[in-house]
């Protein structure tokens, strides 16, 4: 059996694939393209296994709000540069602060495992 990632490593994966799936959710169709349906659905799954690996030692609420956190500002980024999608002012400023509350749980946190 192969070993699970250190939980910080695992959420980090989850993030990565979450990113990926939703990324790729408009390019479904609503699920009638083969190909973007199934990168989707394998993504989603990748994610939520290891995100389960992960709240195994990091509480769910701390790694659910860096899941959320760090997955809202990537699928923006994503959304700007590959789907040509615009940000208002109060979008960016609200990134911003979810950036921050997300740099504050994983610097400041003693519910986190470095």
């Amino acid at each position: 059996m192969i070993a699970a990632p250190p939980p910080m490593i695992a959420l980090a994966i989850a993030i990565v694939c979450e990113v990926i799936a939703t990324s790729t959710l408009p390019k479904t169709e609503q699920f009638s393209q083969p190909l973007p349906t199934i990168i989707t659905l394998v993504g989603y799954g990748i994610a939520f296994f290891f995100l389960s690996v992960a709240v195994k030692t990091v509480s769910i609420g701390v790694a659910y709000a860096i899941w959320c956190g760090a997955g809202i500002i990537l699928v923006a980024l994503i959304s700007w540069l590959w789907h040509g999608q615009q940000l208002d002012t109060a979008a960016v400023l609200g990134i911003t602060l979810i950036m921050a509350g997300t740099i504050v749980i994983n610097v400041f946190s003693k519910s986190v495992s470095h």
